[in-house]
């Protein structure tokens, strides 16, 4: 009867390792606890308001940071989709319909992405609006785009900010630029 051999060390190890780097992967994607999110780099944030005609908008969003860098045309280059914050993609959700820069938008839970571009961004509102960041972003689930008018503000806004108020107004400010679109 012949000898036993050891098995080689790397038939043991091939799996554990494959498994191992599996798990990791899958630890990335697995959604944060609301605790862990407030410790971001940039933090969770929600702006909420009912415009004139009745409806609810609750717009949900990560505020990043300038930290001295150059943002619009830089960290978020011209003419690409961008999320719209960081993280998460940003949700835009109302409970009736609206208009939005004057065009019509259901009711509904939209991804919130825009195209920033110096003279004009694009507002986009998606289909899918559980997404990360813009990477699986399809254009063919816009439900609507619309442009708007970016401006230069006085004074630095180090964290992105999205604001509303009672007229629909929503204002989205970074480093020196501000956009404003009307939801009625």
């Amino acid at each position: 009867m012949p000898a036993l051999r050891p098995l080689p060390l790397r038939i043991f190890l091939a799996p554990l390792l494959g498994a191992a780097l599996l798990l990791s992967a899958c630890s990335e994607q697995t959604p944060q606890s609301p605790k862990e999110k407030t410790t971001r780099p940039s933090p969770p944030a929600t702006v909420s308001t009912t415009v004139p005609s009745g409806a609810t908008l609750t717009i949900r969003y990560s505020r990043p940071s300038a930290n001295e860098r150059k943002v619009f045309g830089g960290l978020v280059p011209y003419g690409q989709v961008w999320r719209t914050g960081a993280n998460e993609a940003t949700t835009f959700a109302v409970d009736k319909p609206v208009t939005v820069q004057g065009k019509p938008l259901p009711a509904g839970k939209y991804a919130l992405f825009t195209i920033p571009a110096e003279k004009e961004w694009t507002i986009i509102f998606n289909k899918t609006p559980n997404q990360w960041g813009a990477y699986e972003y399809e254009p063919a689930q816009d439900t609507l785009r619309v442009p708007a008018q970016p401006t230069q503000v006085a004074k630095r806004v180090e964290q992105f900010t999205i604001t509303t108020n009672s007229t629909g107004q929503v204002t989205m400010a970074w480093e020196n630029t501000q956009v404003t679109f009307a939801v009625k």
